[in-house]
């Protein structure tokens, strides 16, 4: 029963995003909405994501230090490891959780509200494909953005760190920032800018889909909030692990 369940919900996802990645019937509403959704789900992530960075950075340093205080270990491995840490897992996987929760949301409670209150059977009955006209901007949107963010989590995080060796005396400064420098590896950058474009897409879309196929009042719409989340975050992680052994190989 659970696994018609799911294959049913596979099969309507599949025609969902079928009906989403068709070309926009007006080209000049379509760069509007997404201008409009780049702000909305990109632009006003930046301090959360900032916050975040800073203190995980921040973390992620001190428990490096703590752990690895021994003679045969130098004192630069602090920085590296966080650095390699950051690159590979957090600010590509683990902000994309982040992100599940807060766009994730954001986009099934639009949406679900508009399929509530009727307004996308209005859509329907004017003859406006209401997938591509709601769902593709913040999709183009949210792939344009993400990476940007995936930056801006990268290069917080390692000021967090920075910012430990300033104020707290556990680590030398010098030697944190050496530390980053030392066997650093390029395609690490490019491993979570590519791992965030699949992240963004499944964010966008597997959260337009259950705020779009939502059914009932406000109530469904926090339940379907809470499917959408859940099912990202699931999705997230079985992509972190094919991408991981597919990229680093």
């Amino acid at each position: 029963m659970i696994l018609t369940s799911s294959l049913e919900t596979f099969g309507r996802y599949c025609l969902f995003i079928k009906r989403v990645l068709t070309i926009p019937d007006r080209w000049n509403e379509f760069f509007k909405r997404t201008s409009l959704e780049i702000t909305k789900l990109g632009v006003n992530s930046i301090p959360l994501v900032l916050i975040i960075a800073v203190f995980i950075g921040a973390v992620i340093a001190i428990q490096m230090q703590l752990n690895i205080m021994s003679p045969l270990i130098p004192s630069y491995a602090v920085g590296m490891c966080t650095r390699e840490t950051v690159l590979l897992e957090f600010s590509s996987s683990i902000l994309a959780l982040i992100l599940a929760g807060k766009v994730g949301s954001n986009i099934v409670s639009e949406i679900g509200t508009m399929r509530v209150t009727e307004q996308i059977d209005a859509l329907e009955i004017m003859g406006i494909n209401s997938c591509n006209f709601l769902v593709l901007p913040k999709v183009v949107a949210f792939l344009i953005y993400m990476p940007i963010l995936v930056i801006f989590c990268m290069v917080s995080s390692l000021y967090g760190g920075y910012l430990v060796s300033i104020f707290t005396d556990l680590f030398p400064t010098s030697r944190y920032i050496y530390g980053i420098q030392t066997m650093f590896t390029e395609w690490y950058v490019w491993y979570g800018l590519i791992k965030s474009l699949f992240f963004s897409f499944v964010i966008t879309t597997v959260a337009a889909f259950f705020g779009y196929y939502v059914k009932g009042g406000a109530l469904q719409v926090g339940k379907a909030s809470t499917n959408a989340v859940v099912t990202s975050s699931i999705i997230i992680l079985l992509l972190d692990v094919a991408l991981t052994n597919l990229l680093l190989q």
